[in-house]
């Protein structure tokens, strides 16, 4: 999945936020830590200019297991067992419009986004 979103609006904090619930990084770092801002350059610029592709394997909680099973059976693994989590490929893209390419390649090679819309800025449109 791509995580896609004008400059600024929150990608590589929603992707630190997930990449925490994964258990990759500590709670106290979510939000601050930039995880898929690999480059020297888009820590030191606070900007995202090349995408980065993270797996995240999520455990499902008790609740949500029960939660999900109301609505439908959960997939057996082949040594039978009920599969209690998911695996999730991500792809944070860059938000610049300079970076425009980078975002069509992600989409590209992925079945769906995360669109992020920044809720005081709003929906932001690149018109070409």
């Amino acid at each position: 999945m791509s995580v896609i979103a004008h400059v600024d609006h929150g990608k590589s904090t929603l992707t630190d936020s997930l990449v925490c619930k994964a258990g990759i990084i500590a709670d106290s770092r979510a939000g601050d830590a930039r995880f898929t801002d690999t480059r020297k350059d888009e820590q030191d610029r606070c900007i995202t200019i090349k995408s980065t592709a993270i797996s995240l394997y999520n455990k499902m909680s008790e609740e949500d297991v029960q939660m999900v099973k109301s609505v439908q059976p959960l997939a057996i693994n082949a040594d039978g067992t009920e599969e209690r989590g998911f695996l999730i490929n991500l792809i944070d893209s860059p938000g610049h419009v300079d970076f425009s390419s980078e975002v069509t390649a992600a989409l590209r090679v992925t079945d769906g986004a995360l669109v992020v819309v920044d809720c005081v800025s709003g929906k932001s449109i690149l018109h070409t």
